[in-house]
């Protein structure tokens, strides 16, 4: 059994980020606030999590109007499905200890 946890990634330690990237991988975008319900999260707790993500490049963020009002939406890059499908596949190892 060596090294059990090497394939785990650091980013996705965090239990909102784990939260923030399983809601993004299987919706095509998700705006700020159904992110925040789903996840039941301060706006200030989420929108650091939220910039963490985005600095490693891992989500986009897209800021629009929807009528007068602005909509800031997410959206998971290629890298960041690659490297979470990679950290679940080490969490999946761990459990099953393999």
């Amino acid at each position: 059994m060596k090294d059990i946890i090497s394939g785990l990634n650091k980013v996705f330690d965090s239990r909102v980020r784990l939260g923030i990237m399983s809601v993004l991988v299987v919706n095509d975008s998700v705006d700020f606030n159904t992110i925040k319900d789903l996840l039941n999260v301060t706006d200030g707790n989420l929108a650091s999590h939220l910039k963490a993500l985005e600095k490693e490049e891992v989500i986009v963020v897209k800021k629009q109007f929807v009528g007068r009002k602005p909509n800031t939406s997410y959206s998971v890059t290629e890298k960041g499905r690659q490297v979470f499908k990679e950290h679940i596949n080490a969490l999946e190892r761990l459990i099953n200890n393999k």
